[in-house]
């Protein structure tokens, strides 16, 4: 199977998203389309061993619709390609304008008693270059439509529009005799007035559209053209990012963006991370740390090694993220999607039936054709489509400028409705940095000990390992010659040093192996202070040699977190490993009322699932390889971006710094999100709910109907845009 994007022109409304993908899933080699109105975008998973993307770009170009495989152009050019397009559409609606205005300048004139009628000549000489030059759009898609067996926003109109022409034209040609004798009541201001209302409507429509991907196109911006590469020699030369490869050098002076992500081999300097992270405060940068492309080097001349490129990049993968994301369908999308199937045929019926009752009523088929034309050109398909998808690219695009990377429309959908979190403890609640608080020794040898703890925890990446390596590197321990070292799962690990075999164990090896009482006390007594306890045990002797103790202190949000996550109705739960006392005394200090302790990591996912038995939503929070099958389990997962690359993977929401509040801020996002959707759906419904059986009795104009018609997308629009008022409580970009 592949998958391919696609460029998709001539969408208007969501039956023509229903009607691309009704015909691409007919294909049995097709496995999975997601066609987004919004973003005017398709996404299509494919076999492509009996199936090629030209044949898909085919059956949409059968379907009515022009498409092609997404440009591998520059951004700039696709912004300026959208630009000329809004600027051709611009010059349109303007011809149309100029041809309309005559036409409706009589009725102007009407409420102040003046009464005056244009040549009839005239007005179909105006009114035809609208109705088949600059209308002819909705023609041709109309008849893609009819072609396909369904119908769309256009079949309305052109039916509509149709309908009021050529019933003028017919007004025309009966009395030709006395056109100069008598003025005529004819209707070519109406369809000429409805088709340059949409076409208003469109127009400003594709402005607000523009408008929605703001956030993506502020990301794509960050990423600079060149980079100052210094050769072996020391020779400073500019090159393209494109020719940059990993493992050079990049020269960064003081206020310019890094152009890649690295690490920092020469100076100190503090970085602007804002745009990528959220983070509104610059973050000191010394020999060692780790860079990322696009984030502005504030202070001081950096040297950085190169460690990815392209895609590869941390900017790359977040604006791929985020687009995915936006063109993504939400579940109460799908729903939409079935009513549009049947919209427009349900429309087309109302629409005789009110023609052939008025008829019926009135015996005047003037008036029965234009209720029947007010009742086509009223309904809009348009707002449905959009009520959804704009709302998404709006508040995704938010979220990506706190920090946080929502991966797919589903979990921004889910996350209002979370009502438990559970978090991992280190590195989520606690900065995950732990220090060694006390070291005792239960044998005379003490650097030997030293030696062989240093030996074994060297390589560590477990945070424990890493702090007890950096404590003894302190001591001035030296590594001596180790072998078999392995990892017992949840419990420690084992290794080779000589003729012995050593383990370092957490406490839970006590159940395991008899050991002195006075050993039992002082890890309680540790365990007490809400320290983590490890032992270093001679697996021969079976004697302990040391008992050693860690300390990490809570994050400095973690308290806010808690309190904001209760303000919004969510219960926190703590899932640790580590032992009773640590994580009680963090959960008394955090005031979380469930918590569990020593839980081994495969069995985090199953406190999960029983969660869930009770919960209609659980989400979990992790930063570690451990949590990655519980943030695989949860209804929402949230990955902490400073922990690994497998929870991150595992998560549907990535938090792009360690502070927990982004937690509260996506549940925020998603609800005002949700909020907005629920609003714009409602619109919909209602305007079409109220305003077709108005058009059927008769009480609405066909124009106006035209240009309620016009404004119910731009409203939609409108509304989704003024999710851009959130703003997060993280202290992040604002």
């Amino acid at each position: 199977m592949r998958t391919i994007d696609l460029k998709i022109e001539g969408m208007t409304c969501a039956s023509c998203v229903g009607r691309i993908e009704r015909k691409l899933k007919s294909n049995e080699n097709i496995s999975k389309v997601s066609v987004n109105l919004a973003t005017e975008k398709g996404n299509v998973s494919y076999n492509d061993s009996i199936l090629n993307a030209k044949e898909i770009i085919d059956m949409i170009k059968d379907a009515g619709y022009e498409a092609s495989t997404m440009s591998t152009a520059s951004n700039d050019d696709l912004q300026n390609e959208k630009i000329k397009k809004l600027e051709k559409e611009k010059y349109i609606l303007i011809i149309s304008s100029v041809l309309t205005a005559p036409l409706v300048i009589p009725m102007l004139f009407m409420p102040f008693g003046i009464s005056f009628h244009i040549d009839a000549w005239i007005q179909l000489i105006l009114a035809t270059p609208v109705q088949f030059i600059i209308g002819a759009r909705f023609y041709k898609s109309a008849w893609g439509a009819l072609k396909n067996k369904s119908g769309n926003m256009e079949l309305l109109v052109a039916i509509g529009t149709s309908a009021a022409y050529f019933l003028s034209l017919y007004l025309v040609m009966k009395n030709l005799e006395h056109l100069h004798h008598k003025s005529l009541h004819l209707y070519f201001e109406s369809s000429s007035v409805i088709i340059t209302l949409i076409l208003l409507g469109k127009f400003m429509e594709s402005k607000a559209k523009m408008q929605t991907t703001e956030a993506i196109r502020a990301l794509q911006k960050l990423k600079p053209e060149t980079a100052n590469i210094k050769s072996s020699d020391g020779e400073i030369s500019e090159k393209s990012i494109e020719s940059v490869t990993v493992g050079e050098i990049v020269v960064v002076r003081s206020g310019e963006r890094l152009p890649l992500d690295g690490t920092i081999i020469k100076g100190e300097t503090e970085i602007d991370e804002s745009m990528i992270t959220g983070e509104s405060v610059p973050v000191s940068k010394k020999e060692g740390d780790r860079v990322v492309g696009g984030s502005i080097n504030a202070d001081g001349l950096i040297e950085v090694k190169v460690t990815s490129i392209g895609a590869e990049t941390v900017l790359s993968k977040i604006i791929r993220l985020v687009e995915e994301a936006q063109a993504e369908k939400a579940p109460i999308q799908r729903m939409v999607d079935k009513v549009s199937f049947y919209f427009v045929p349900i429309v087309v019926v109302i629409a005789f039936l009110t023609f052939g009752i008025t008829l019926y009523l009135e015996s005047n088929i003037e008036t029965a054709i234009l209720n029947a034309v007010a009742v086509l050109v009223i309904a809009c398909p348009c707002a449905l489509g959009l009520a959804t998808p704009t709302s998404i690219m709006v508040g995704t695009g938010q979220a990506a400028k706190s920090g946080v990377l929502i991966k797919n429309a589903e979990a921004l959908e889910l996350a209002h409705s979370i009502d438990v979190v559970a978090f991992d403890k280190t590195g989520t609640l606690t900065e995950g940095k732990p220090v060694v608080s006390t070291i005792e020794y239960f044998s005379e040898d003490i650097e030997y000990i030293n030696n062989i703890l240093y030996s074994i925890q060297s390589n560590s990446e477990h945070p424990l390992g890493k702090a007890l390596a950096a404590y003894l590197r302190g001591k001035n321990a030296r590594k001596v010659e180790v072998s078999e070292v392995k990892t017992i799962r949840g419990k420690g690990i084992e290794a080779r040093s000589d003729k012995s075999k050593y383990i370092i164990a957490s406490k839970k090896i006590l159940d395991e192996r008899e050991f002195s009482g006075k050993i039992r006390d002082l890890i309680k007594h540790r365990e007490d202070e809400g320290e983590t306890v490890s032992l270093l045990i001679d697996s021969n002797s079976k004697e302990v040699l040391s008992v050693f103790s860690f300390t990490d202190k809570l994050k400095e949000s973690a308290k806010q977190t808690i309190k904001e996550l209760k303000k919004l109705g969510v219960k926190p739960v703590l899932i640790s490993g580590d032992n009773k006392g640590s994580v009680t005394k963090v959960a008394s200090e955090l005031q979380i009322e469930d918590f569990y302790y020593e839980v081994l990591p495969e069995d985090k996912s199953e406190i999960i699932k029983k969660l869930k038995v009770n919960y209609k939503t659980v989400s979990m929070v992790g930063d570690g390889v451990n949590d990655a099958p519980a943030l695989a389990v949860s209804d929402v997962g949230f990955a902490m971006s400073t922990g690994t690359d497998v929870a991150m993977h595992s998560a549907e929401v990535t938090l792009m710094r360690g502070n927990p509040l982004l937690i509260p801020d996506a549940i925020s996002v998603s609800n005002a999100t949700y909020k907005k959707i629920k609003q714009n759906l409602f619109w919909a419904f209602f305007y079409n709910i109220v305003g077709i059986p108005l058009a059927a009795m008769g009480l609405l104009n066909p124009m106006i109907a035209g240009g309620a018609m016009a404004l119910s997308s731009v409203s939609v629009l409108s509304n989704s845009l003024l999710l851009k008022r959130w703003r997060p409580k993280s202290g992040g970009n604002r």
